[in-house]
Formats: structure tokens, sequence, C-alpha cells
């Protein structure tokens, strides 16, 4: 039998047209489904781009787009 994934946390999630494009394509490539797609992703997240190279992304997009408040999206 198959080991699983556990994925015992749920959240609602929204996401940009262009990323839920970029998730659907990873889900026809290896078939994991949105969930474990996302969970495989920011586990990894530091392995696949660097801190220093994470902190650039976001502060270029926070210029671009700010800040949600908090409690919004």
């Amino acid at each position: 039998m198959a080991k699983r994934l556990p994925l015992p946390k749920r959240f609602c999630c929204a996401v940009t047209g262009k990323a839920y494009g970029a998730l659907r394509d990873l889900n026809a490539e290896y078939g994991f489904g949105n969930n474990y797609c996302l969970s495989f992703l920011l586990e990894i997240l530091d392995r696949i781009a660097g801190k220093d190279q994470l902190d650039a992304t976001f502060r270029k997009k926070t210029l671009k787009y700010g800040t949600p408040e908090k409690g919004k999206v």
C-alpha cells in the first residue's frame, strides 16, 4: 500500500488566476491535487529559492501591490 502524506490542517485560500493555472499544470503533470502540490511547494520552498531570492521577490511584490489589511485578502 502506498504511503500518503498526512494533511491535518485545512484552510481557505484565495489565489490569482496565474497561480491557479500554475497549480493546475503541476497537478496535470504529477497528479497530486491542489492540497498536495501546495504542501510540497511550501515544505521545500527554501530548497527551491534561497532566502535572498524570496526576500527580493516579496519586496518587489509589496512595492507593487502593498500588503493587505489584517484579516482581508
